[in-house]
Parts: structure tokens; sequence; C-alpha cells
């Protein structure tokens, strides 16, 4: 039954969006695309790397998660989720909200984006201010985070129903979910 489509619809990759929610795909590369290992029904971070104009020249360079818990739902054009070994692509359609998909088109257009594998079950927010150059290399102190109120915007989501399954494999016992 879950390999069905919805009442209604035509099926294809539409039918498994969300209700408010929309399909974007992203450009990655082995790197960008954490070596393969994001596949359908994983859930990644979304970072961009880009250039504060505001600062000096030296201090520009900046990276900040601008994204969290993003639901993947294909890779290239394989939507499968059977499929548990890593494979590079070269590109991944992630599910977001109308305002998510206006984030992650004008962070790829001001920077470059990294997707950041997550623990399917990790659903806490993390509240960074983004690392630049000096603070990576130490020349300078790490900014305090501002309010968590910016990121819990972006980042409330309602987690998709799952459907789990424990599975014994001789003395060993793990959980499947969907």
């Amino acid at each position: 039954e879950s390999r069905l489509a919805p009442g209604g619809t035509r099926g294809g990759l539409s039918a498994v969006i969300a209700e408010g929610k929309r399909a974007i795909t992203v450009r990655v590369n082995d790197v960008v695309g954490v070596a393969g290992f994001a596949l359908p029904g994983n859930y990644v971070d979304v970072i961009v790397s880009t250039k504060d104009d505001r600062k000096q020249k030296d201090e520009q360079n900046i990276s900040k998660i601008v994204l969290e818990k993003i639901l993947v739902l294909a890779v290239d054009a394989e939507a499968g989720r059977d499929d548990t070994k890593p494979k590079v692509v070269k590109a991944v359609t992630l599910e977001v909200t109308p305002q998510e998909a206006e984030s992650i088109d004008l962070a790829r257009s001001v920077g470059q984006l990294s997707l950041v594998l997550r623990n399917q079950v990790d659903t806490s927010a993390v509240q960074t201010s983004g690392i630049t150059k000096d603070v990576l290399l130490g020349i300078a102190a790490p900014v305090a985070p501002r309010p968590l109120v910016q990121v819990r915007r972006v980042t409330q989501r309602v987690a998709p129903r799952k459907e789990c399954v424990e599975i014994f494999n001789g003395r060993e016992r793990s959980q499947q979910c969907f």
C-alpha cells in the first residue's frame, strides 16, 4: 500500500509531497550531497557558504545553517526508499514549505549550498550564528547565537507520520521507519 499513489492523484513524485509542501531540486556533487548518503526518506540540514558584504574584506566569508530537518524526496531521478547503499548523484530533491523554497532559491543564488545528513529521530533545532574564517582559525571569538525566534519560523515542521517495523536478525535488533 505504501507504494500506491493516494486516491485521486496521478502518481509520480507529486503524489508523495505532503499537503502544503513543495519539491525543490538542488544540484549536488559527491561532497555537497554527503558522499551519496543522502537517500530518499533521510533528513538533511542546508548550509550556505557566502560573503557578508557588510563586513570588512577579510571577514566576509561565512557559513550558516539556513534550513533544518528537510526531507529528501528523491536523488537524481529516483524516489525509491528501498536502496540503502550510497550513490553519487547530481541532484537531490527536497520537500519544503513555500517559504523554505524561497530560502533555498535565494541561498543558492548568493552562495554555495551544502547538505548535512541528520539522524532521522533527531528533531531538535540548533541555534548557531554561523562561522566566519576568523572564528574558524581561532583569530576571533565566536559570536553568540541570535534568539531562536527567527530560526523557529524556518525550522518548525510537521513531522510526517512514520510507520516503524522492528527487525530481528539473529541477536541483533533494529528498527526501520518509513
